[in-house]
């Protein structure tokens, strides 16, 4: 557990997380402005996925660790079952949830993940984590937190070359 000298170093740690999550939020919607519900589903070749299952994903992540920190869900595992790590490329407009729905469960999804890193206490990121992506027995809330860091990071990155798959120019100024 954390220590009184270390309060003030894992505080900024959860600020540092904070500002990844308000980043990764705003390239995201940077990189979704202007797009349309057929430019969403544009696939790369030969294959992968296109940015309507990268922002479905982003969502599911985030509403699976959502408790971690404190906060609800935003939607339910069911709705976004189709967007989980290792599901099959979307191929079919039909199987794919609107853009816009995804935006917005990724707009609340987002705000609330911020808010509850925000009121996290030091000692909270030394708990066991609930569950591990990465099948580590000894993952704690702060491992977790730091992968879910980069995996946003990650998919944030590939929605700015989905944009460009699909026609359009670069958000990025």
């Amino acid at each position: 557990m954390s220590t009184a000298v270390d309060a003030p170093v894992v505080a900024r740690d959860i600020e540092v997380l904070v500002e990844q999550a308000r980043v990764v939020h705003r390239i995201v919607r940077m990189n979704t402005d202007g797009l349309t519900e057929e430019d969403s589903l544009v696939r790369p070749e030969p294959g992968g996925n296109c940015l309507n299952w990268v922002v479905g994903h982003l969502v599911c992540v985030y509403n699976a660790v959502l408790p971690a920190v404190g906060q609800e869900t935003v939607m339910s595992k069911e709705a976004l079952e189709r967007y989980e790590r290792g599901s099959k490329p979307l191929l079919e407009p039909a199987e794919a949830l609107p853009l816009t729905k995804l935006l917005d469960a990724w707009d609340e999804a987002s705000q609330r993940y911020q808010a509850g890193l925000a009121a996290m206490t030091p000692d909270q990121l030394d708990h066991p984590a609930p569950f591990t992506p990465r099948k580590n027995p000894d993952e704690t809330v702060r491992s977790l937190l730091a992968i879910i860091a980069f995996h946003q990071a990650y998919h944030a990155g590939q929605t700015g070359l989905l944009r460009r798959i699909a026609g359009k120019d670069g958000a990025m100024k």
